[in-house]
């Protein structure tokens, strides 16, 4: 084992830092005899680039690309992440080495009681193409408009009239100790979560076991085994930043149940659908969901949206 501190990269945002602490945390009450690991924060664009839309300026990957390169030049050992917010495919070398225990997945709504109580023809403020699709898809007489920032920021920007309310993850408000700034909770079958939403995922290098054998030990093998058909239905399904997509797996004993949706931006068009299948294969459950998906979706929706 190595003895010597591990250095955990991170974004610098407060929900960030919380995340790479519990991590921190949980891996000093893992391993006691360990020194305790090194906090190392990382800017990336996607935090320096706020006033456009993710799909626009590069995608998910502007959460990753520096976080990603520290990790493969050495600089540091783990690097944690929002699981949503990681990109399709990992980049070569990195690979998930542990997903800590699930936080509640599903999204808030802040600045109204539900959806269908927001103000006709009222502004909602999202950077989402998921969770404006399908808000649409129920509400086509909303405007929705760009909101980004951290979690302290947009909700600032709903206080100041800039939106008449806004969607964020349940699980980030819970973890910074904001859940009663959310006026609803939404269930599943209203707003589907991301992929990977509410999950905390610790990357290492592939090949670096020492590490691997730390995280194992925090590793929640519920959590990963839903994060790995979720990831396996948007690899199948082809989407990119530019698609709206959705997807949340269950564990029910031994089996696995995968919920998936796609939409055009506009709402039109929205399919969902629910498959099930053993735990033990996840990828392969992710994989026929995210296929059938891409089926009733048809070729034009790809061909328009990309994917």
């Amino acid at each position: 084992m190595i003895d010597i501190p591990l250095r955990i990269g991170t974004r610098g945002s407060p929900l960030a830092l919380y995340q790479a602490n519990l991590v921190r945390d949980l891996l000093c009450a893992a391993w006691p005899d360990r020194p305790s690991p090194e906090i190392v924060v990382i800017r990336t664009a996607g935090d320096m680039v706020t006033d456009r839309p993710l799909s626009e300026i590069g995608g998910k990957g502007l959460f990753t690309k520096e976080i990603d390169k520290a990790q493969l030049d050495g600089e540091i050992d783990i690097a944690v992440h929002s699981a949503k917010d990681l990109e399709t495919r990992l980049a070569d070398g990195i690979v998930i080495g542990a997903t800590l225990t699930r936080e509640d997945a599903r999204d808030a709504l802040v600045g109204a009681p539900s959806i269908a109580e927001i103000p006709a023809g009222g502004r909602v403020g999202t950077a989402s193409v998921r969770r404006r699709a399908q808000l649409l898809a129920v509400r086509p007489d909303l405007e929705t408009v760009l909101i980004r920032g951290n979690v302290g920021t947009r909700l600032q920007k709903i206080a100041d009239g800039a939106a008449d309310a806004t969607f964020l993850a349940y699980a980030g408000l819970r973890r910074l100790g904001r859940a009663g700034a959310a006026d609803a909770v939404l269930a599943v079958d209203e707003m589907l979560p991301a992929v990977g939403q509410g999950i905390i995922a610790a990357n290492c290098r592939i090949g670096d076991e020492g590490v691997a054998i730390v995280l194992q030990a925090i590793s929640d093998p519920v959590t990963m085994a839903c994060l790995r058909a979720e990831r396996a239905m948007l690899d199948a399904l082809g989407g990119t930043c530019h698609t709206p997509i959705a997807g949340l797996a269950r564990l029910d004993g031994d089996i696995l149940n995968l919920s998936g949706l796609a939409a055009w931006p506009d709402g039109q068009g929205l399919v969902r659908l629910a498959h099930s299948g053993p735990a033990a294969d996840p990828k392969a459950l992710g994989a026929h969901v995210g296929h059938e998906l891409r089926t009733q979706m048809g070729h034009e929706f790809f061909e328009v949206i990309g994917g």
